[in-house]
């Protein structure tokens, strides 16, 4: 029986230069907006709202607060209750991180994200490296990512109030995480391109793995390597929280 994925993806709202590094290093970085995905539906967008006691407004907050990010978290879990996988790309290095440190939740975003599907952390437990959503995208013949907007400049168009552009950019990201896992599964595999532009493949027998069960991969091979990354990079926040 296929699974139903709920596709989830943050945007953070901390303004930072273009090569500032890894983000994580400047938090808190706070949260701007998320969105989620389920198959037939329409994406279901988070943030922030200005008057805080009414939830119909529409005047975006620069930040979500600490009760909306938990908010999310709630819904999350509730709709893995009710029988989801949440779906993500670095979900589990990066947005449940974040989630975590937003929400005050961070025993509940450690249970959401082991048991949710990381299709890029899958990809690196397997291969030893990670790979981009949108060069997965082009492997599969798949729209990928918004092109008409630069991920660096999110935080600073958020600010400025363009914030339809910033949430139809998100949409879209969830958009692809749910397409490629779907395609990849009924494919029986991931066909991505490489930075070198060659097709590469990877089997996906059982289809998308739990990032608890990506963890149980062998280790692969990477002596090839200069610096190789470890799976700590990603899964160090779920004992320091």
């Amino acid at each position: 029986m296929p699974r139903k994925y709920l596709a989830f993806d943050i945007e953070t709202a901390k303004i930072l230069p273009e090569n500032c590094g890894e983000l994580l290093k400047h938090r808190p970085l706070g949260i701007s907006c998320a969105a989620t995905l389920e198959d037939g539906s329409h994406s279901k967008l988070w943030y922030g709202r200005t008057d805080a006691k009414n939830n119909n407004s529409k005047n975006p907050a620069p930040v979500m607060a600490r009760d909306e990010a938990a908010s999310l978290v709630n819904y999350l879990a509730e709709k893995v209750a009710a029988g989801f996988t949440i779906l993500t790309w670095n979900g589990l290095g990066f947005d449940f991180d974040v989630l975590a440190e937003e929400s005050g939740l961070a025993p509940d975003c450690r249970t959401l994200a082991l048991g949710h599907v990381d299709m890029m952390f899958h990809i690196f437990c397997d291969r030893g490296y990670p790979i981009g959503l949108d060069s997965a995208s082009k492997g599969m013949s798949l729209p990928g990512k918004a092109q008409n907007v630069e991920q660096h400049l999110i935080p600073k168009m958020w600010a400025e109030g363009r914030t339809d552009d910033v949430l139809n950019y998100l949409a879209q990201d969830v958009r692809a995480t749910l397409q490629l896992a779907n395609a990849c599964e009924q494919k029986g595999e991931l066909r991505w391109i490489t930075r070198k532009g060659t097709p590469s493949t990877m089997p996906l027998k059982q289809g998308w793995l739990t990032a608890d069960k990506a963890l149980q991969l062998p280790l692969p091979d990477s002596s090839w390597m200069d610096n190789p990354l470890s799976r700590t990079k990603f899964t160090a926040w779920l004992n320091s929280k």
